[in-house]
């Protein structure tokens, strides 16, 4: 088939002259930073989710940093989460000393798998990292269930689920702290940022302190002046400035309708899919209703004539931006030097070998996703073409 002229990325930011022109307006405000646009994105996307609270992050792993923090893992502290993730979910907890497990996969829906999650609890476990991979929430009530009885905290990565559903509520006042991510990619963006959404006033009071150098303004030992402040913990400068969160002020409002976008792409690709003997399309749990961050087909490679690797550099070749998200986490070379091995997570390898992303963001034209579709038929050399004029 004929090339694109032009790069189809797997996903992309969806910019309007709305969103120029408040990032203008602030430049051409007071402040660039710890000013009033930052106050305003918190809340706005505290009130989107239902959450008490929202603390405002430079990016997405910083917030998953803060997360750590306030949950008090230190030195010989195991958080469990899942090797099918971005490895900044597994790094945070580095950062604070403790320890990543690694629960397997459930082989339906690529979320952590929670009975398995059960098996990985020792004494030493101290918090539950569950990632709702590719817009789709993990399965939280089990979850929660399993924390509440071993007295665990719970810290969502939501990454990729600003704006799906979970039981009939959007993500984010489930767990006791969820982060969302404002990277170009993500259901909306700040150019780079984070956030963490909760209800205790106790992890608000962390969070905010330990994304300005711990550094507090509020219960202080001593009252010597207005100037006053005291530094209490050791902490970042993981300040979000004003100019990042003006672009998220604006483009919260759009959040619904990109979700939407996103939700007529999988669906065409979906039924354009469904009933391939080379391919899986995504299961969706009946208590979900996913964001669609990524599109992950499941190549059946048993039944293919070619290796996933062919399949990709085909379609790359035809200027379509494929991807493969994730190479399991353990498996980097420097998790392998801190002694996880191969074989940890059996299911999760499998889904590695076969996973393949495909392009869905707001922007997709319906020619786009007929062009994909075509494209995957083509390369992957399942059936003949049913498409015309492409």
């Amino acid at each position: 088939m004929k090339k694109r002229d032009t790069f189809l990325s797997y996903g992309q930011q969806t910019i309007d002259e709305a969103d120029i022109q408040i990032v203008l307006d602030t430049l051409r405000s007071p402040y660039l930073t710890q000013g009033p646009k930052v106050v305003e994105f918190e809340h706005a996307v505290a009130d989107y989710v239902g959450a008490k609270y929202a603390v405002a992050f430079s990016n997405g792993t910083a917030a998953l940093h803060g997360a750590c923090f306030a949950a008090g893992i230190s030195e010989e502290d195991e958080v469990i989460t899942t090797p099918i993730t971005f490895v900044a979910t597994a790094n945070a907890v580095l950062y604070c000393g403790g320890r990543p497990v690694f629960a397997d996969i459930d082989e339906q829906t690529y979320n952590i798998d929670p009975q398995d999650i059960k098996k990985k609890i020792t004494d030493k476990t101290k918090a539950i990292m569950p990632v709702d991979f590719t817009g789709q929430p993990a399965d939280m009530d089990v979850i929660l269930e399993i924390a509440k009885e071993h007295d665990l905290v719970v810290i969502e990565d939501g990454a990729h689920s600003l704006g799906a559903g979970y039981n009939g509520r959007k993500v984010g006042t489930q767990a006791d702290m969820t982060m969302f991510s404002f990277h170009p990619v993500k259901p909306i963006t700040t150019a780079e940022g984070g956030i963490i959404v909760t209800d205790s006033d106790y992890y608000y009071e962390k969070l905010k302190s330990f994304r300005s150098h711990g550094i507090i303004h509020d219960h202080l030992s001593k009252d010597e002046g207005p100037w006053y402040y005291e530094m209490v913990d050791l902490g970042f400068n993981y300040r979000m400035t004003d100019i990042q969160a003006a672009l998220g002020v604006s483009q919260i409002h759009k959040l619904d309708t990109f979700i939407e976008r996103r939700r007529e792409i999988a669906e065409q690709y979906s039924e354009a899919f469904s009933n391939w003997d080379g391919v899986i399309t995504p299961t969706q749990l009946s208590s979900t209703n996913s964001g669609w961050h990524l599109y992950m087909l499941q190549l059946n490679l048993n039944d293919l004539q070619k290796t996933r690797r062919q399949i990709f550099e085909e379609l790359r070749a035809l200027n379509i931006g494929v991807h493969v998200h994730y190479i399991p986490v353990y498996l980097h070379p420097y998790y392998q030097q801190l002694g996880y091995e191969r074989g940890l997570c059996p299911k999760a390898e499998a889904w590695y070998e076969g996973a393949l992303t495909l392009p869905i963001f707001p922007k997709m034209t319906d020619q786009d996703v007929k062009y994909v579709i075509e494209a995957v038929r083509e390369c992957v050399g399942v059936g003949n073409s049913l498409l015309k004029g492409i």
